[in-house]
């Protein structure tokens, strides 16, 4: 056979059965009665969409259920501070009076050993008045104390430290014991809240004094509403916003800047909205030598009174001053007739004679003294409580 012929003819057989067979599987892909779910994919993502969709119309497989949406993410609000109960005003001078004698017992011992000496000589009094002139008592006190300690002594013939004890105690009593009503205004009257203002300068502790006065009223049952109207200095607003918050008594506040008679004039009207039984207003702290904000202080206190009247204005002096004290009294006293001082920062190197001259000199009784760092260590001033202690030999 030719090699030619037998050539062609193995290449017809070979495409003839490759025919074949692609007749064979077309059928198979299309003829009835068969499982489509042998058919193979015709290739990719799509292929197999089409296979599931197919599946899901014959029923051999089941739609799943739509996806649930992700759980909205709780926003968890911060617990509210317990409120805490301060202790009522009632005695609290007499348990601060062991750190009050810590503080002071300097003072009293140094006059005690003096006038118990056994000579009570020229030299011994003159020491005596030196001693409390710097305690801060003031020439003129310190002056009138030794007489009369001299005359009693010379007549009575004390000399024993018990009896001469007595003596002095008397004395300081005298000296410190005013006529002048020493209770913080601070009850509602004419359906109105009372209204303290509290002012002093820089650094004498009136935001502090102002939160723990709000503490003192809380403890003896009262409903105090605060005013911030210190806007010159945004952490005094959040210092007063602690002070209030631990105690429940809700604060008055503007932006750092507001005028601060309208913050003032604000927290009234509040209080008064409200039915509060006081209303405590902290200002900014004023140099007393800057006739501006002094100015300006005496308008917070005038706006105020368009809606309440003023029933107290605390000036807040720290102890450690001295005269400088003494002066910056008398011109907040001309500026917005103070009506009491309270006096902090006594438990440290002040030398509590200051009480003596703030009152002889101003004729405004101490009210309020505060005697440690601690949230409750403000007190109504007892004065035999304080001389006491000064003379404590515990």
């Amino acid at each position: 056979m030719d090699i030619t012929l037998l050539v062609a003819i193995i290449i017809a057989v070979v495409l003839l059965a490759a025919g074949g067979f692609f007749l064979v599987t077309t059928r198979r892909s299309v003829e009835p009665g068969k499982d489509e779910t042998e058919i193979e994919p015709t290739g990719g993502a799509s292929g197999a969409t089409a296979v599931e969709d197919r599946e899901r119309d014959s029923g051999t497989v089941s739609t799943p259920p739509a996806q649930a949406p992700p759980p909205a993410e709780e926003t968890v609000e911060p617990a509210p501070p317990e409120l805490e109960t301060p202790p009522p005003s009632a005695g609290r001078m007499v348990r601060l009076r062991a750190r009050l004698a810590r503080s002071q017992s300097a003072f009293g011992k140094g006059l005690l050993n003096l006038l118990s000496s056994d000579s009570l000589d020229e030299d011994t009094w003159e020491e005596i008045e030196d001693t409390l002139i710097t305690a801060d008592i003031g020439v003129t006190s310190a002056a009138q104390i030794v007489e009369n300690l001299r005359t009693r002594v010379k007549v009575l013939g004390t000399r024993g430290t018990e009896e001469v004890r007595v003596l002095l105690r008397e004395e300081l009593l005298a000296q410190i014991t005013t006529e002048a009503d020493r209770a913080v205004r601070t009850g509602p009257h004419g359906g109105r809240p009372g209204v303290v203002m509290v002012v002093g300068v820089n650094g004498t502790g009136k935001t502090t004094t102002t939160g723990k006065l709000a503490r003192v009223l809380v403890g003896d049952g009262r409903s105090v509403v605060l005013g911030a109207a210190d806007t010159f200095r945004a952490a005094a607003s959040e210092q007063l916003e602690t002070w209030g918050s631990r105690v429940g008594a809700p604060v008055v506040r503007k932006e750092e800047g507001a005028d601060p008679a309208s913050v003032a004039f604000d927290a009234v009207a509040r209080g008064v909205e409200e039915g509060a039984d006081t209303v405590i207003i902290d200002t900014a702290g004023r140099l007393h030598t800057k006739t501006g904000l002094m100015d300006e202080l005496g308008k917070v206190k005038r706006v105020v009174e368009k809606k309440c009247q003023v029933d107290e204005v605390l000036l807040v002096l720290d102890a450690t001053t001295g005269q400088n004290g003494l002066r910056q009294a008398r011109v907040f006293g001309e500026v917005v007739n103070v009506t009491g001082i309270a006096l902090t920062k006594l438990d440290g190197t002040a030398k509590g004679g200051i009480i003596v001259q703030v009152q002889r000199e101003l004729g405004v009784p101490v009210k309020l003294v505060g005697l440690g760092e601690g949230p409750d260590d403000l007190a109504p001033f007892d004065p035999e409580v304080f001389v006491d202690a000064i003379l404590s030999t515990e």
